[in-house]
């Protein structure tokens, strides 16, 4: 898979996005914040604490604010050798150097993506079905996010992506998928067999009062799948 090969300090521009840098993907989301705490500090417990690959996810944000953020955490993610993937803003994403951009179904397109950014970004699709994932796959997505798996806390009126139906997806393309939605450590377990490359996680891992912990024990189940 492809990774930035731009000039950035502290990345390792041989290191690719293989299998087991989807293993624990952070998504994300400012809402869980504590008082006083800033994404980057949140961000940098996870990146402590062993996640592999972090989506940096703004939906509301002015431009202006997106990019302040993004390259801070781009900075934050080098130092950890973690790529870091912005969602649906390619232009964000060039700017800040990030390693790629991940686009959904309803947001701009994996082509548009790659038109904008070239070979050298990551860009990451969303699919729920084997259709879908196909349809990506042709239009250039190196991996797949696909859920939701267990609903979601994170979005609304989302419809379930059943075990069998990941599994059929994994099977029906050939690049790494990620399951994403209401992912815990103690319903991993049922995902055993499908196929995944990891696991996408927003308040699993946000929401958590030990980030530490909570790292911990998603990679220990990630083992067992």
């Amino acid at each position: 898979m492809r990774l930035n090969r731009g000039a950035r300090k502290g990345v390792d521009i041989a290191m690719k996005i293989q299998t087991e840098t989807m293993k624990l993907y952070a998504v994300t989301d400012r809402s869980w914040l504590k008082p006083g705490e800033r994404l980057s500090q949140a961000v940098e417990e996870l990146l402590e604490a062993g996640v592999t690959l972090v989506q940096l996810r703004e939906k509301e944000a002015e431009d202006a604010f997106f990019l302040e953020e993004a390259i801070e955490l781009r900075k934050l993610c080098d130092r950890y050798g973690v790529p870091l993937i912005i969602n649906d803003r390619p232009d964000i994403a060039k700017q800040a150097g990030a390693a790629g951009v991940h686009v959904g179904l309803s947001d701009m397109g994996i082509e548009k993506a790659r038109d904008m950014l070239g070979e050298a970004f990551v860009i990451g699709g969303s699919a729920h079905n084997v259709a879908e994932a196909r349809r990506a796959r042709e239009a250039g997505a190196d991996y797949l996010g696909c859920g939701a798996v267990f609903g979601s806390s994170t979005k609304r009126d989302v419809s379930l992506l059943a075990a069998s139906e990941l599994k059929a997806i994994c099977q029906s393309v050939d690049i790494p998928v990620v399951a994403i939605g209401g992912i815990r450590p103690d319903n991993l377990r049922e995902l055993a067999g499908c196929g995944i490359a990891g696991a996408a996680v927003i308040s699993g891992l946000f929401a958590a009062a030990d980030k530490k912990a909570a790292v911990e024990a998603f990679l220990e189940q990630l083992k067992t799948l």
